[in-house]
């Protein structure tokens, strides 16, 4: 692997403090700076309130003045966090997506070049090139004509040269640089190596750049061995890098991708007006959140230095790095994505956020702290507002702000989610975007072996013959064995004559194979070839030239030397199941909960990263996302696995003038699913805009209405009278205990009573009393305190709503429960309308069924508790009895 060089001073004084200081990203960051403002003006309002109240009336308020204490000091707490978390995230995920783009730009690169290092290994063993360097023959252009046709093949080449020991020209195929002799250090160095030489840097073999990518390796007499020569093979380096860089850099031109030497000089850039080749710049290779300066400007940045592939590093040093300045970093407009998604599915992964966002979830149970402190801030002064006159304006103003809190936290949950989720879906195309890449680089290599082997002279003079002998069979093995130790992509090589038998192979169980004919499907399609330049590829399928498993096989006619006639042909047996994968695998780069596929148009599965879908099956996605243009790709949210998942999709588009110009089209699709958590089966969303109330302009507030405290059950909304709540607590705050003998009690929870020792009260689930069933326990679970009489107990809610006046006439009694509902349901709360039933909760039917056993039943206009037979346990009444 190659060692990357260390920062110098200079490199050091251009870094600044790498603490992701809120203040440092906070002005570039529009939206998060109007969420500090205002947490700021809410934080104020609170301690204009808690003021107002302390002045005005200190004796009445004295009940409330704690909560009141309390939101104040979480406000400021939040001015901390909240706003440290929103920019930290929105760093993070800027980090990530350039990130995952600098990374690209150097394995592409490496994979690439790691092709050519094969390339000049073979070719420089080519017998007609060896000869010809040697003196055997002395046709120039016949050997001009076969570089041409090898160049003809591998397109990334721009210039192939041989040279003597001496460092003469003996032929080129460049005509627009004519050279006669080099004097490059480059030749002696391959002469003096055993394998090939990398060079890049300006050479006198490429007079007219300004550096060249040179793969150069030594030759031999084919009878004697000696050294006797030299072939360099020249890398069309700016016309690779020009098609990475507008195949894949930043539409919108906000970054600039750039490839690095080992001293930090760009390469190549994708914007060499922006940031020109040569130009030192800034690296960030642990990818701290750190900003850089760069001529007067300051960028975030992240640098990766190469992995290697298959034991190749790449050119000593080089690296990928992607660079946007920080004042255009967070500018993104994406559109509203959150909007397109069904509310079950966006509120359902939502609740994962702790999984995939952990500070998205810490703003929502800070939202959720808030909201219960201001809905205990409301129950507390419940049937008080007619008796305390002096604190109905200070009630009025906790509810304002109460509800203008909530509002705050909804729309910095949305924004902050927004951002993750677009980022995440961006992050995801982009990834199945490089795995196309791959693919269609990887496959345009296949295409241009097969064709150039096809033209090893022996194999065509061979073949030539009516019947290929047994001798010669061993021999054309013995080529094709040669060139698969070289090419270790393909688990067989093999050749056919023009009926289609097979005359020789390599790799495993060859008795079956040799003999054997290939499809006349193939054959004929072969057969029909019209030049050198065209090939066949069977569809991705089972082969048992493949041991029965899924294969592309390339096929190349092989043509009699001194005629275009074809007299059998070449296929290579691509070794798809590994190489397939291990694309996927570098693709993801190592994210977690992500799978991989290939697949067809159809969604036939090509290749897979996710053991339960193997090759061959069918992968079970919206036709849609497999509706796709060339290059196109498209992502979304949806369910798979039982899990809310983000999908990405991309077609492959070709690479050069593979499945561009050389008429070879089988589409293939690169599909990611990035999973988050597993699926909610609830119904409706607490926080839909169904449960949302309205201000009714018939509350008249003239002590006549009534304040119920609202709370939701299984995704249902309920009340129950406010008079009778004291307050809400965090279900984190229940001791389970082992000591209730029926099913509903869930634990005890211990009150600390003013002035007094602690007291313990039984907790019960509604869920089950309501249902019959256990409620799920999540991080909103609240446990309401709540009064009747000599008794006190909790109630489970899964989350609280509001503390809302509803006047007599919305207040329903119903002598029956609603349908499928318990018999704890006297009343129905007609809101909005009456296009929101609110079920209210008797509270003496509650608490006679939990202290006495009495199950209230559907024909009891009054409650009338029944004698169970069963009293409670003495540790239940004990309890009870507080």
């Amino acid at each position: 692997m190659p060692t990357m060089t260390t920062h110098n001073a200079t490199d050091k004084d251009r870094i600044l403090p790498p603490e992701t200081h809120t203040e440092t990203f906070l002005p570039y960051m529009r939206d998060v700076a109007r969420c500090e403002q205002s947490l700021q003006e809410l934080n104020q309002m609170w301690r204009i309130i808690e003021a107002s109240a302390k002045m005005n009336c200190p004796a009445e308020a004295k009940s409330i003045l704690p909560t009141m204490a309390a939101t104040r000091s979480g406000f400021s707490r939040l001015e901390r966090e909240l706003v440290s978390s929103l920019a930290h995230e929105k760093v993070r995920n800027v980090l990530a997506e350039i990130g995952t783009k600098a990374r690209y730009v150097i394995d592409i690169v490496v994979r690439n070049l790691f092709e050519r290092t094969a390339d000049v290994g073979f070719l420089a063993t080519d017998r007609e090139l060896c000869n010809f360097v040697a003196g055997l023959t002395d046709s120039v252009e016949a050997t001009r004509y076969r570089l041409r046709e090898y160049r003809n093949k591998y397109t990334v080449y721009d210039e192939i040269i041989l040279l003597d020991t001496e460092g003469n020209v003996l032929v080129q195929i460049d005509p627009t640089t004519p050279l006669e002799h080099s004097a490059d250090p480059l030749i002696r160095q391959t002469l003096e190596s055993d394998t090939y030489v990398e060079t890049f840097r300006a050479t006198d073999l490429r007079p007219a750049k300004e550096r060249a990518l040179v793969y150069s390796r030594r030759m031999h007499h084919p009878q004697t061995g000696a050294v006797i020569g030299v072939l360099c093979l020249c890398f069309h380096f700016e016309e690779e890098m020009a098609g990475i860089f507008a195949a894949h850099g930043d539409p919108q031109g906000r970054s600039n991708m750039l490839l690095l030497d080992g001293e930090n000089r760009v390469i190549a850039s994708a914007d060499a007006l922006w940031i020109p080749p040569g130009s030192e710049v800034p690296v960030n290779i642990d990818g701290q959140p750190r900003l850089m300066m760069h001529s007067g400007r300051q960028y975030l940045v992240r640098t990766f230095a190469s992995e290697g592939y298959q034991g190749y590093p790449g050119p000593t040093g080089w690296q990928g790095q992607v660079m946007i300045p920080v004042d255009v970093a967070f500018n993104d407009s994406a559109s509203d994505t959150l909007s397109q998604l069904a509310p079950e599915v966006a509120e359902g992964l939502l609740a994962h956020a702790h999984s995939f966002c952990p500070p998205l979830h810490d703003i929502m149970t800070a939202a959720k702290t808030i909201q219960r402190i201001v809905w205990n801030g409301q129950v507390m002064t419940a049937g008080q507002r007619g008796e305390m006159i002096k604190l109905k304006t200070i009630l009025d103003q906790i509810s304002e702000t109460g509800n203008r809190s909530n509002e705050l936290f909804a729309q910095s949950i949305h924004d902050l989610y927004q951002t993750v989720l677009v980022s995440s879906m961006r992050d995801a195309e982009f990834t199945t975007s490089l795995m196309v890449d791959l693919l269609d680089r990887n496959l345009y290599e296949r295409s241009d072996d097969c064709r150039w082997w096809a033209l090893t002279p022996e194999l065509r003079s061979m073949l030539a013959q009516d019947q290929v002998s047994a001798d010669d069979s061993a021999k054309i093995s013995s080529i094709l064995a040669a060139i698969n130790r070289l090419y270790t992509v393909y688990t067989r090589l093999f050749v056919y004559d023009r009926h289609g038998r097979i005359v020789a192979s390599t790799g495993d169980a060859l008795e079956s194979v040799l003999g054997s004919h290939i499809d006349q499907t193939t054959l004929e399609a072969v057969s029909t070839l019209r030049s050198a330049q065209q090939y066949h590829v069977s569809p991705f399928g089972p082969s048992n030239l493949y041991d029965g498993r899924h294969t592309y096989i390339y096929h190349a006619a092989i043509r009699a030397l001194d005629q275009d006639a074809v007299v059998g042909g070449i296929g290579i047996v691509f070794d798809a199941e590994p190489e397939l994968r291990n694309m996927l695998v570098a693709g993801l780069s190592g994210k977690q909960r992500m799978s991989a596929f290939y697949v067809s148009r159809d969604g036939r599965i090509l290749s897979s990263t996710d053991a339960a879908r193997p090759v061959g099956g069918t992968l079970e996605i919206d036709a849609t996302m497999l509706q796709l243009d060339h290059g196109a790709h498209r992502s979304g949210v949806t369910l798979h696995d039982g899990q809310y998942a983000i999908v990405a999709t991309s077609a492959s588009s070709g690479y050069r003038e593979f499945k561009t110009s050389d008429g070879y089209q089988e589409d293939v699709i690169a599909v990611v699913f990035q999973c988050f958590g597993a699926i909610n089966e609830g119904g409706t969303s607490n926080s839909s805009s169904a449960f949302q109330l309205e201000q009714d302009v018939a509350v008249n507030r003239n002590g006549e209405d009534l304040e119920y405290a609202t709370f939701f059950s299984d995704h249902s909304l309920f009340a129950i009278a406010a008079v009778h709540v004291m307050e809400a607590v965090p279900y984190s705050e229940v001791l389970p205990t082992s000591m209730g003998s029926r099913p509903e009690q869930i634990g005890i929870l211990g009150l600390e009573r003013e002035g007094q020792h602690r007291d313990f009260i039984w907790v019960f689930d509604l869920g089950f009393l309501i249902r019959g069933t256990r409620s799920a326990i999540t991080s909103s679970s609240q446990v309401m305190i709540v009064q009747h009489g000599a008794h006190t107990i909790g109630l489970l809610a899964d989350e609280l709503h509001a503390v809302p006046q509803f006047g007599q006439a919305q207040i329903i009694h119903t002598p029956f429960a609603l349908q499928g509902e318990s018999m704890l349901v006297s009343h129905v709360i007609k809101a909005n309308g009456g296009q929101l039933l609110i079920q209210a909760i008797a509270v003496d039917r509650l608490f006679a069924w939990v202290v006495d056993g009495s199950v209230p039943h559907a024909n009891a206009l009054e409650l009338v508790p029944q004698d169970t037979g069963a009293a409670p346990p003495p540790q239940v009444e004990a309890l009870l009895a507080a």
